[in-house]
């Protein structure tokens, strides 16, 4: 049910954020006592990964929205539409990362790195890795764009705590520059993360095919009564498709058996493809198509 749905999305939403900002706020907190910039840009990171929850919690609640008269096709792109909202997110965080990195370049400061600073480091990426996991798999059995997106912010999150742990063992054995450095390296990390979720909501946002079309004619073409099929449009998430196509029928088909074919058609493709929520059949007469083609090659010859 769409119900149980928003809510298992926003429970999980609501306790990653919690484990996120915990996370966030020990690297911080030790990244700015010890100097170390890779390690307080890799908390600011974390700390950007529990807004991205507050974005997806309210994009959730829109999307749970039932369909209205302005709204006819529902609310869910508008899950997709915040998704948006974390890859900025990302690109804003991004940017100051590079800003204080540059500035560590040209004038370093050597931090101080400890036993402590990698009992951080390695505590808070297995933190990040579960968390990962978990909002991963709970995005794809929920088909939640959110989630998924989300997750892969966390991802990102796990490679830069990586390349802080490197830094650190580099400004460790005499290479202080490594610490500005790998803040760089989080920032290309944090820019890759971001530019993935704009090109992946991009395609549900522009309408980009769903389903492979030669999938539908199969499928279609084995229903008796079909003659055949052409201008098969899809479109939408991957949990909430729209699927609209043409069907040639014979031309002496009656109305009754015409309107029974198409709800045939319509059961076939939601039992063969999952997330289908809509399927528009225009049913023509076979004749038509075949007088369409005759006049285009008399206009021709």
């Amino acid at each position: 049910m769409p119900e149980e749905r928003s809510r298992k999305i926003r429970h999980t939403l609501i306790g990653v954020l919690v484990l996120n900002w915990l996370v966030a706020a020990a690297k911080i907190i030790f990244g700015y006592y010890t100097n170390s910039n890779s390690m307080a840009a890799d908390g600011f990171h974390s700390f950007s990964d529990g807004g991205s929850n507050i974005v997806g919690l309210v994009g959730i609640w829109v999307a749970a929205q039932p369909v209205d008269r302005e709204h006819p096709y529902g609310h869910k792109k508008y899950e997709t539409f915040y998704s948006l909202g974390i890859a900025i997110l990302l690109f804003i965080v991004c940017f100051n990362i590079f800003h204080d990195g540059i500035a560590r370049l040209k004038m370093p400061v050597i931090p101080q790195v400890n036993i402590y600073s990698f009992i951080v480091m390695f505590v808070t990426t297995a933190v990040n890795f579960f968390v990962m996991a978990y909002e991963y798999r709970t995005g794809k059995r929920l088909n939640s764009d959110i989630l998924v997106s989300d997750s892969l912010h966390t991802r990102a999150d796990i490679l830069t705590s990586f390349s802080v742990i490197l830094a650190l063992l580099a400004v460790k054995i005499g290479f202080p520059v490594m610490d500005a450095a790998g803040s760089l390296l989080i920032g290309g990390f944090i820019a890759y993360s971001a530019f993935g979720i704009l090109r992946q909501s991009s395609k549900v946002l522009c309408d980009t095919a769903v389903i492979d079309t030669r999938e539908i004619e199969r499928v279609v073409k084995g229903i008796a009564g079909v003659e055949a099929c052409h201008k098969i449009r899809t479109r939408g998430r991957c949990d909430d498709i729209f699927i609209d196509l043409h069907v040639l029928v014979r031309n002496d088909m009656h109305m009754d058996r015409a309107h029974e074919l198409s709800y045939r058609i319509e059961n076939a493709i939601k039992k063969q493809f999952s997330g289908v929520s809509d399927v528009v059949v225009h049913l023509e007469p076979l004749d038509r198509r075949r007088r369409g083609q005759e006049r285009l090659n008399g206009n021709g010859s």
